[in-house]
């Protein structure tokens, strides 16, 4: 969507501070033991007590409040009973909406304190989505998002994961334009005062690209490895970003 009033800019604020709040309730939760069920019922009540809704739920019928991701899971895991390890990589991705109005945002961390191997890779996704984020200005060619990803991840030594992309979003989950990490001819366009983006790179150490599990949600890291993301929805000025979540 993009912008046309000042309620439109303080509807989208308020969904996504929710958004914000309810990932942020949910990784201080993470730690070894608890399911990724335990965390999900985090979000369900949250997003009730706000008077929000699931955007998963709502949109696409997905088995949970939000998506969470386990070990070479990098997207759309559903939330289930087996307890967190230490050491396991998780992805947190929480869309909701309220009022007729949608945000994204989404997180990975480690369970447990990371190893060095884990670390980096996580400072450098979420580095990457803050410059790509900071870059994404009025006027400028949407693929320049790509030519950061791809700038930063060959700096890193990373791979980045194809067919995964940051999008438009306010009216609904998802909205064109589509926010490719990678570039490519058919990303043509430029970014408007007052458009509602996600950025979200998918940075991973092994993997090019991914496989969807048997239950028609979870997608994979096809080579294995480790994979990051980390998302926020923002609204498109002239210059730094309006960050939403």
């Amino acid at each position: 969507m993009t912008i046309g009033s000042d309620e439109d800019l303080e509807k989208m604020k308020e969904i996504g501070a929710i958004c914000r709040s309810v990932l942020a309730a949910m990784r201080a939760r993470v730690c070894e033991g608890i399911t990724p069920l335990e965390l999900d019922d985090i979000a369900g009540r949250m997003l009730s007590a706000a008077g929000a809704r699931s955007a998963p739920k709502l949109a696409y019928d997905f088995p949970g409040h939000a998506c969470i991701s386990v070990g070479t899971a990098v997207a759309h895991g559903i939330p289930d009973d087996r307890p967190l390890r230490a050491g396991e990589m998780v992805n947190i991705d929480v869309s909701a909406e309220k009022d007729g109005y949608f945000a994204d945002t989404g997180a990975s961390m480690c369970v447990g304190a990371p190893c060095r191997e884990v670390a980096a890779l996580l400072k450098a996704t979420e580095d990457t989505q803050r410059r790509a984020m900071y870059t994404a200005r009025a006027g400028r060619p949407i693929s320049g998002v790509a030519r950061i990803v791809e700038a930063r991840a060959k700096q890193h030594g990373y791979h980045i994961v194809e067919g995964l992309n940051g999008h438009g979003v306010g009216r609904w989950i998802h909205e064109e334009p589509r926010v490719s990490n990678t570039l490519s001819l058919a990303q043509k366009g430029r970014l408007k005062r007052g458009q509602v983006i996600t950025v979200e790179p998918f940075l991973a150490t092994r993997s090019r690209s991914y496989v969807e599990d048997a239950d028609g949600w979870t997608l994979r890291l096809q080579d294995g490895g480790l994979g990051a993301q980390f998302e926020h929805t923002f609204v498109v000025t002239d210059g730094a970003p309006i960050v939403l979540t």
